[in-house]
């Protein structure tokens, strides 16, 4: 190793040695060597990495630097479940997910959205839900359409989603879905910088069936498991992000064939059959924060905002934390890190 790269490792363990330090004497546990699952580290985070941008990994598999919040309320958007703080993504996403609130309500028919979750604020495995939502460029959409009215919060946490299907059928109940359901899902598709939507067999059928207008962008509309209450945007990685990493494009067509046809049969939902070895199986391994991306350790411990009002959808949070950190190392590389004058002491959070 040159002197110079000895220089930059030197300086950088010193760094966080130092930040280290500063945990411990304030009480706190230092995410990125405390012994514990990484759902407990990236789940007991309030407040997003004061970092440039980047979403690490892979969906089912890395973290969130730079995250912002889709406010709780907007003209034509109301978080659901707030109590859980997933209304955090990479600001390409809630970018996304606001324009979609707003073109479908002025060209769709549809009042606005209901959104659910999208990711913690420092992104990484969750507590309990989803093995996706890690990287910030996932988020849920309600099927329902936002009430004339502003939910309370005991609403948004309690109030259920209505499914799109038939009672103890795979396909779509009539009695429910509507033409703007449709126009939602293929304005949702057609913005190049999603990658997928998942939806319930039963609503991709329907689409299939029923859909009349330019079937282009129907190939991202992915029929999956689930998600008969709610639809699933999944957008790519940024141009140019280095660390991300998207899934291979979908197939070609619409996807109307017999990949469709094989959701309708006993196949897919038939139970696992049993092994014939009796032998106890290992408990499954948590994933630590060692099986994460590099950088989510940086992740993990980097400093956060003053408050979430700082970075929030609207509150310019890109130049204030390109000012707060005028002398961090780049996004691609996450070096040596100032030292912070607040870190946030991670608490956990009871499990659900």
């Amino acid at each position: 190793m040159n002197p110079v790269n000895r220089l930059v490792v030197a300086t950088r363990q010193a760094i966080q040695a130092v930040l280290i330090t500063v945990f411990v004497i304030a009480g706190g546990v230092f995410p990125a060597a405390a012994d514990q699952p990484a759902k407990q580290i990236f789940g007991a985070a309030k407040l997003p990495a004061v970092l440039p941008a980047r979403a690490i990994g892979f969906y089912s598999k890395g973290c969130l630097a730079g995250g912002i919040a889709i406010p709780t309320d907007g003209p034509t958007w109301q978080a659901m479940r707030l109590s859980r703080n997933r209304r955090w993504g990479h600001p390409d996403l809630i970018a996304l997910v606001e324009r979609l609130s707003r073109e479908a309500a002025a060209h769709d028919g549809w009042p606005g959205l209901l959104v659910g979750d999208i990711a913690q604020p420092r992104g990484g495995p969750m507590l309990s839900g989803h093995a996706s939502h890690q990287v910030g460029l996932d988020a849920d959409v309600w099927l329902t359409p936002m009430p004339g009215r502003t939910l309370s919060a005991t609403e948004r946490e309690n109030l259920s989603a209505t499914s799109m299907l038939k009672k103890n059928t795979l396909f779509v109940d009539d009695r429910v879905w509507t033409q703007a359901h449709a126009r939602l899902l293929m304005r949702a598709a057609s913005y190049p910088e999603v990658e997928r939507i998942f939806v319930h067999p039963g609503i991709k059928k329907k689409l299939c069936d029923s859909w009349s207008g330019d079937r282009t962008a129907m190939s991202k509309i992915r029929p999956y498991y689930g998600h008969h209450y709610h639809f699933h945007i999944r957008i790519k990685c940024p141009p140019g992000a280095s660390g991300c990493r998207s899934q291979n494009p979908p197939p070609k067509g619409p996807g109307c064939d017999k990949s469709l046809a094989w959701w309708f049969t006993d196949e897919p939902w038939a139970p696992a059959k049993p092994k014939k070895d009796t032998k106890p199986k290992p408990k499954k391994r948590e994933i630590q924060l060692s099986d994460l991306p590099s950088a989510c350790s940086l992740v993990a411990m980097a400093p956060g905002p003053g408050s979430e009002a700082e970075v929030t959808l609207g509150a310019d949070p890109i130049a204030r934390i390109a000012r707060a950190n005028a002398n961090a190392a780049s996004a691609s590389a996450f070096g040596a890190l100032p030292l912070p004058g607040r870190i946030p002491l991670p608490v956990p959070r009871p499990a659900r």
